[in-house]
């Protein structure tokens, strides 16, 4: 598949079959995380994979997972991030969101549906699954087969700006 058609095609699901997500797909999942770039190629993530119903119930007491089958808890090394040295602003939600990214559009490509959850309560992620103290929770994303229709991929033509109100060449 094209990649624009991949990126369009992709929508939060929220809504999904009770079958889990076979080994083999959490792996290329993952795997597309792993190859996503970073800053200085420094790999500050960490990936908590959930997947089984104990596992998943904990996740819901920090979050809405909307009954989904798998999730990824994806942390940041707080002491492996890269830090701009002009400003101190460092990498650590840029290089965990590109991860995240990459696990969503893998996701879409193995058929799967994915939503990807900011609204959680850290202090029981932290507790509930013993995270220690350098790693920040940063994104969950939940994923499955999606149960019912999924968005239509030419939405965006009537749903996002149109680039002329967001796209700036050489000076504002």
């Amino acid at each position: 598949m094209d990649f624009l058609d991949l990126a369009r095609k992709r929508c939060s699901v929220r809504s999904f079959e009770k079958r889990p997500v076979e080994r083999e797909k959490v792996e290329r999942i993952l795997e597309a995380a792993r190859v996503a770039p970073s800053a200085r190629n420094l790999q500050p993530w960490r990936f908590l994979v959930l997947d089984t119903p104990e596992a998943l119930a904990s996740l819901a007491k920090a979050c809405r997972p909307f009954d989904a089958p798998l999730a990824v808890v994806v942390l940041g090394d707080n002491n492996e991030v890269w830090v701009r040295p002009y400003d101190a602003k460092d990498s650590l939600d840029i290089d965990t969101t590109i991860a995240t990214d990459h696990m969503m559009l893998e996701a879409e490509s193995l058929g799967l549906g994915s939503c990807w959850i900011c609204s959680f309560r850290t202090g029981v992620l932290r507790s509930e699954f013993a995270i220690p103290g350098h790693l920040t929770p940063v994104n969950v994303l939940v994923l499955g087969y999606p149960s019912g229709p999924k968005k239509d991929p030419l939405r965006h033509g009537t749903e996002r700006r149109p680039l002329s109100e967001t796209v700036l060449y050489n000076h504002f």
